[in-house]
C-alpha cells in the first residue's frame, strides 16, 4: 500500500484514532517508515496507560459504589496534611463527589506531581457538590498535641461543607461525628472521595507556605513545605524559630530551651 500520509500528517491524524479497526490505522500497520511505527507504538502505549488508569479509578471508586448500593448518596472523604512538619499549619479538607466524578491519574496527593496537585485540585473544586476545609495553627498544635490538632482540623473541614452528608470516609481517623463513618488505612490510596480531599488540603497548605516563606524568610518554606530538611534545620540553627514554628516539636523545642 502506497505511503498515504506525512509523518507529521499521521501524528495528527493518530490523535483521532480510538479503534484499531480505523481504516487509517490499518495503514498505519502496514506502513513500514521507522517514524510511523514509533507513532503506532506510542498508540498501544498510551491506550494501555488509559486502560491501567481506567482499573486504578474504578478500584478506588469500590467504596463509594458499595456505599451508593446501601443508600448513601452524599459521601464526605476527609484527609489531613502537615502532621509531620517543624512549622505551619495542619490542614484537612472535606469533599463530597457527585456520583459521575471522574478523573483519571486521582491518586494519594503524595503521589502526583505539583502541577498534578494544582490541575487536579482546581477540577475537584469545580466539580465536587461542596468542599471545604479545616486549619489548626501552629499555636493550637502546640496547646492540643498533633493527634487531637488534626482531629479538630477534619472536623472544622467537615462543619465548612455548608451541607449535612449521608456518610463520612476518613483517612485513618475515626471522628465520632453525628453521621454514619468509616476509617481507612491509607485511604487517600484507596478511595476516590479521600485522595480528592488530601489534593484539596495538600495544595491549601502548600500554598499557605509558600505565602509564609515571604514574611519567614531563611528556612526555605516555600520549598519544604515546613518540613525538617537540611536548609530548613540549618535555618532554625542560625535564626531560632520564627513565629509560625511549632515550639512543642523537636529540634524547636530543643532549641528553645538553650
Amino acid at each position: 500500500m502506497p505511503n498515504t500520509y506525512t509523518i507529521a500528517e499521521a501524528e495528527e491524524i493518530i490523535k483521532e484514532i480510538t479503534n484499531e479497526d480505523d481504516g487509517r490505522f490499518q495503514s498505519f500497520l502496514q506502513d513500514d517508515r521507522k517514524g510511523i511505527q514509533k507513532i503506532v507504538a506510542r498508540w498501544y502505549s498510551d491506550r494501555e496507560k488509559q486502560r491501567v488508569l481506567q482499573e486504578e479509578f474504578a478500584h478506588m471508586s469500590s467504596f463509594e459504589k458499595d456505599l451508593r448500593l446501601q443508600g448513601f448518596d452524599l459521601i464526605a472523604g476527609i484527609d489531613e496534611v502537615g502532621r509531620g512538619p517543624l512549622a505551619g499549619p495542619v490542614v484537612a479538607a472535606a469533599v463530597v463527589l457527585p456520583s459521575d466524578f471522574h478523573l483519571l491519574g486521582i491518586n494519594d496527593s503524595k503521589k502526583l506531581s505539583e502541577k498534578q496537585r494544582e490541575d487536579f485540585y482546581d477540577y475537584i473544586t469545580q466539580e465536587a457538590i461542596a468542599w471545604g476545609t479545616g486549619i489548626i495553627s501552629p499555636q493550637e498544635i502546640d496547646e492540643l498535641n498533633i493527634y487531637q490538632a488534626s482531629k479538630k482540623a477534619m472536623t472544622a473541614a467537615l462543619k465548612s461543607l455548608g451541607m449535612n452528608p449521608d456518610y463520612l470516609l476518613i483517612d485513618a481517623m475515626e471522628l465520632g461525628s453525628p453521621y454514619p463513618e468509616m476509617s481507612l488505612i491509607k485511604g487517600d490510596a484507596r478511595s476516590i472521595s479521600i485522595a480528592a480531599a488530601s489534593i484539596v488540603a495538600k495544595v491549601t497548605r502548600d500554598r499557605m507556605m509558600e505565602e509564609y516563606s515571604r514574611t519567614y524568610s531563611g528556612y526555605g518554606l516555600e520549598k519544604n513545605m515546613g518540613y525538617g530538611t537540611k536548609e530548613h534545620l540549618e535555618g532554625l540553627k542560625n535564626q531560632g524559630p520564627s513565629p509560625i514554628h511549632r515550639k512543642s516539636f523537636a529540634p524547636v523545642k530543643e532549641l528553645m530551651q538553650r
